[in-house]
């Protein structure tokens, strides 16, 4: 058999996409996958204090990760046109979020800042919060977690220009390798007018 009949038995033996999902751990593997983690951790699994721990900790996570089930753009599709010609920035500030690091799985704690200038519309507040804890509840960097609520909004919404500032403490670099609790990471997102117009970047950038 060729190199290339080869390839293309092997490639004919893998799973199409569509069947991708039919590959995904039940709820007993997670769990079993628990158990494991802490017998390597050099623990027993079986003692009184650990026995629920892995039903736990997979319940947990479905809710710490319960965004991917989410699509945050349909939160942004209620909009309100009448606002009296209003063209002023729309702003909520710090709005608290806890997400996971995909390097460690550790929490990152902080809030986010959200400001767009309407084009002629707007939506409720809740769902700029609505949007944030969507993103929020995956495994996140908080470089694309940043980007991914700026463009959300710019796509949903299409405003003039869109402003998210992330501010937020880091467990895997608090709490292990550097252990520096002290210091805060500060990220930013910018769209349309708050790229172009200094005075509201500027405005933006220091409320």
């Amino acid at each position: 058999m060729t190199v290339e009949t080869q390839a293309m038995e092997v490639a004919r033996d893998l799973p199409v996409e569509n069947d991708l999902k039919s590959l995904k751990p039940g709820l007993e593997d997670a769990q079993d996958a628990i158990k494991t983690l802490l017998c390597f951790l050099g623990e027993d699994p079986e003692r009184e204090g650990l026995v629920d721990t892995p039903t736990r900790v997979v319940k947990a996570w479905m809710e710490y990760c319960e965004g991917y089930s989410v699509d945050p753009a349909a939160f942004l599709t209620t909009q309100f046109h009448e606002i009296s010609n209003y063209d002023g920035p729309v702003t909520l500030q710090k709005i608290n979020f806890v997400s996971h690091c995909e390097h460690h799985l550790a929490p990152i704690v902080g809030f986010v800042d959200v400001s767009y200038l309407p084009d002629g519309k707007v939506v409720g507040i809740s769902k700029l919060s609505r949007v944030v804890r969507a993103f929020s509840r995956r495994l996140q960097t908080q470089e694309r977690f940043t980007a991914e609520i700026c463009k959300c909004i710019q796509v949903g919404l299409k405003p003039k220009g869109v402003a998210v500032r992330v501010t937020a403490d880091h467990s895997c670099m608090s709490n292990r390798g550097v252990n520096d609790g002290s210091s805060s990471l500060v990220t930013t997102s910018l769209t349309g007018q708050y790229e172009t117009d200094l005075i509201l970047k500027n405005n933006f950038l220091t409320s």
